[in-house]
């Protein structure tokens, strides 16, 4: 999931970074609005537990690996769309700078696959789907998968675009193999949603509190 620098063309990613920042921008804003100190904290064990699952790399064929995302996980519980962008560029900004897991030049591009859609599916398929069948962790777990299944399928889309994979490969390679992967996603996000409501119910933000 994560793109490396030459995989796509400076040009397409510099429309990828336009594009990241009016979110970035927009998730600072949220931050500065909705963030107290009592939320650092949380924040902060969310952007770690979000770094170490992405570590889990599972190699897909064409020189690229899948992962686990959770920008899912950060929207439901922090209560927006915009905090998956928040964890998630925090999150990127620290593996590709330090750790050199995905590009610089395409991290715009990474940001909007995994923090952008995947915050905005996360938060609101699990809004939507809690509203039809009135269980927090099976949607939890639906939009987790979701996230990262819809993730996948745009970075297929962003590389084909590039002129990187054929457009059909890549869909084929990344979405079936997150598609897999997203079971466990799914499963994380619920379990972790699970636990959080456990222990402390009172940090959940609306519409993320849980009557399953």
């Amino acid at each position: 999931m994560h793109i490396p620098d030459a995989f796509i063309p400076m040009g397409q990613a510099l429309i990828y970074w336009v594009i990241a920042l009016v979110f970035i921008v927009l998730a600072l804003r949220w931050a500065r609005r909705s963030m107290g100190e009592e939320k650092v904290p949380l924040v902060a064990v969310l952007a770690a537990g979000i770094f170490a699952i992405q570590a889990l790399n599972i190699p897909i064929p064409w020189g690229t690996s899948g992962h686990m995302v959770g920008a899912a996980l950060a929207a439901i519980v922090l209560g927006s769309p915009f905090a998956g962008v928040f964890v998630l560029t925090l999150v990127l900004l620290v593996q590709g700078i330090i750790f050199g897991d995905g590009g610089i030049t395409v991290m715009g591009a990474n940001i909007i696959n995994m923090g952008v859609i995947g915050g905005f599916i996360g938060y609101y398929g699990y809004a939507g789907i809690k509203g039809v069948i009135g269980n927090a962790y099976a949607a939890a777990f639906i939009a987790g998968w979701a996230s990262l299944f819809v993730s996948s399928l745009l970075c297929a889309v962003e590389l084909a675009i590039a002129g990187t994979f054929p457009l059909v490969p890549a869909l084929t390679g990344l979405g079936l193999y997150h598609a897999v992967i997203g079971l466990i996603e799914g499963g994380i996000t619920a379990g972790a949603l699970y636990l959080i409501a456990s222990a402390r119910p009172d940090i959940l933000e609306h519409p993320a509190g849980v009557s399953a």
